[in-house]
């Protein structure tokens, strides 16, 4: 079905919207089904049957009630208070929406709270250990001196993915397909290797641009999805100079991509507020990145599936993760003429590896720039200007491009609607008659090993 995801640009009937803003799930679910039995123009339909495939998505993603979240906090928080909650739900740190007309908060309400370092867990009932944040910090540091002192950075790393279907979602003897992401080649990918993949799977061309492992066969009792690979991954560093900048640059990845990537008047808006008069093309996109570093704030959201627009969700939320920022970047480039595209898949560094999303532009002579707007951010909130600086442009080599488009379709295509269709982390499952619900399995990624080798501009 994801053809069926520009279509979400297509604004619902106002009584089906009002009752699914209202949390009143089951009503809006009755009123589609009515008005599908009648004849539609095609875009109401897709975009019907869409909304049909996405309610019970909010349903999944919104689970605590007020009390339950407030149990939630006070347990963890010594002293915390309802007029607390109250006051921190105004300031728009909670992620909320109407489960039948009450408040309901989002899975990751309390995990946000945490990952943004809100100045209230200082309170919290167990301390947060501080190591891997330090060590975060170090490694980013010294990769950053490494890269300026030497003129880039190369690293060899080795992953293993694997999916399982979990106890209650598993039909031993039914048909299923598993899409595992692999790395693509690109900008700075090298030398793939397919270290361990089962017998009679398929994997996409290296340079297909969201690709995956794809695994047809007969779900047994203890099966896992598994596969193994690795990569070299070469960054040079580059400092770009505005006078430097041609005068003629490239008209590719410049297009509007509904739902997402539209030219709406918000975002041609915000555009010249932030943009102003500058003709430079690079200097355009160090003020959109400069903007978003300093003015979006970090925040886990709901799935992207369920955001209708999700640049416009950052610029007038003035919250989004790291996805979210690389696409209001993306988007506001594309506007003003900067070619601009999406890359994401895993950051795989010594004390960490989960989903990453960042951003590439395109500037003459210089060719394909990075920029990762989040990790831009965190710098910025820790009080480290120059590798805020270092992520306009420049990228770390810890990391994992299993997809260098957005919203791209698999190879083979998956028959049902994808639990992420705008790019692919953690991978897909289904049966033959219907997918399975990210909730349905786990994924888990595994750094086997990883250790720096000499880039390829070494000694040139």
């Amino acid at each position: 079905m994801l053809d069926h995801v520009p279509y979400l640009a297509v604004p619902l009937p106002e009584d089906i919207r009002r009752r699914k803003d209202a949390g009143y799930f089951s009503e809006a679910l009755k009123l589609i089904e009515l008005r599908l039995r009648g004849n539609l123009p095609q875009a109401l339909r897709k975009r019907l049957e869409l909304e049909r495939e996405l309610i019970p998505v909010w349903e999944a993603d919104y689970p605590y009630s007020f009390d339950e979240a407030l149990a939630i906090l006070s347990e963890n928080i010594s002293g915390f208070t309802r007029e607390e909650f109250d006051k921190y739900i105004d300031e728009g740190l909670f992620d909320w929406i109407y489960r039948d007309g009450k408040m309901h908060f989002i899975r990751t309400f309390y995990d946000n709270l945490l990952k943004v370092q809100h100045p209230v867990t200082a309170r919290l009932s167990a301390p947060q250990q501080s190591g891997d944040a330090q060590l975060k910090q170090t490694v980013l540091n010294e990769n950053m001196r490494t890269m300026k002192e030497k003129g880039g950075n190369a690293y060899l790393i080795r992953i293993r993915t694997t999916l399982k279907v979990k106890e209650e979602a598993r039909r031993v003897g039914s048909r299923i397909t598993v899409h595992l992401p692999i790395p693509c080649a690109g900008t700075q990918v090298r030398n793939i290797q397919l270290i361990s993949v089962p017998s009679g799977a398929f994997a996409s061309p290296e340079d297909f641009e969201s690709r995956t492992v794809c695994f047809q066969g007969t779900l047994e009792k203890d099966s896992e999805f598994s596969v193994e690979y690795q990569y070299e991954n070469h960054l040079a560093y580059i400092s770009p100079d505005p006078e430097k900048v041609e005068a003629v640059q490239p008209g590719f990845f410049l297009e509007e991509q509904a739902p997402h990537i539209m030219f709406t008047p918000y975002i041609r808006s915000l555009y010249r507020e932030v943009v102003g008069d500058e003709t430079n093309p690079l200097l355009k996109a160090k003020k959109i990145y400069e903007y978003i570093t300093s003015n979006i704030r970090y925040s886990y959201v709901r799935k992207y599936s369920i955001i209708e627009n999700i640049p416009e969700y950052a610029g007038i939320n003035q919250k989004g993760d790291c996805g979210i920022q690389a696409l209001l970047f993306i988007t506001l480039c594309r506007y003003g003429g900067v070619p601009a595209r999406w890359q994401s898949g895993l950051f795989a560094a010594p004390y960490d590896i989960g989903g990453h999303d960042w951003a590439q532009f395109y500037i003459a002579p210089y060719g394909w720039l990075f920029a990762d707007p989040s990790f831009g951010g965190s710098s910025r909130r820790a009080g480290n200007e120059e590798r805020r600086q270092f992520y306009f442009g420049n990228l770390d080599p810890f990391r994992m491009p299993a997809n260098s488009a957005f919203q791209h379709e698999f190879m083979p295509p998956k028959k049902f609607m994808r639990q992420d269709p705008t790019d692919n982390q953690y991978g897909e499952c289904e049966y033959e008659d219907r997918a399975l619900r990210s909730s349905e399995y786990e994924t888990k990624h595994e750094i086997l090993g990883i250790c720096q080798i000499p880039w390829e501009g070494e000694g040139k």
